[in-house]
């Protein structure tokens, strides 16, 4: 499935590894923020998607670097807090090796990776995003030169006109069985 082996794996936030548990896939996630009946209570109806703590745990045990990386349409440092609200809410803290924030805009995310792996020393090539967005997640990690995995839902049913998605996936539960190919994680 992929080319080389890969060193890092970035992960968005909101519908990938957390979702409102009312909508479950159904619906985009973003709508909970916005929800006058939930206001700032929306912890309470977030759920960690299933099979995201087993998949994040081996992956850390095959020594995989994992980075948290959501967009926000909040200033940085208002968006930090809020991220670290959720890494905290479901535990994560021991899980991820850092999180990051970009902003609202479509290639927020392909530039963070690519400062991310500069930072660290990690080539394009040994990195992987995976995500539910085909515009925040897929196509900005993939116009830097990052593979990434799309995971497919009701509200990214149909990819934008025209556009072929090669790499999707239809949960957290399938990168597990990619695991099995060790080839493609380096150790």
């Amino acid at each position: 499935m992929f080319k080389n082996k890969k060193k890092i794996i970035f992960f968005d936030g909101d519908g990938t590894i957390w979702y409102p548990q009312s909508s479950k896939r159904k619906k985009a996630p973003h709508w909970i923020y916005s929800d006058k009946n939930i206001g700032d209570n929306y912890l309470e109806h977030l759920i960690l998607t299933p099979s995201a703590l087993v998949l994040l745990k081996k992956l850390k045990k095959l020594g995989i670097i994992l980075i948290l990386l959501s967009t926000y349409p909040h200033f940085p440092k208002e968006a930090d807090i809020l991220q670290k609200a959720k890494i905290k809410h479901f535990k994560l803290e021991e899980i991820f090796d850092d999180f990051y924030t970009s902003r609202n805009k479509q290639e927020g995310k392909g530039e963070a990776i690519v400062r991310i792996l500069r930072k660290k020393h990690i080539l394009k090539s040994q990195a992987l995003m995976v995500g539910d967005s085909y515009r925040f997640d897929y196509l900005s990690a993939k116009r830097v030169g990052v593979d990434a995995l799309l995971i497919k839902s009701e509200y990214m049913k149909h990819p934008p006109r025209g556009k072929k998605i090669q790499k999707t996936i239809s949960g957290l539960k399938d990168l597990v069985g990619i695991l099995s190919n060790k080839n493609i994680f380096i150790k």
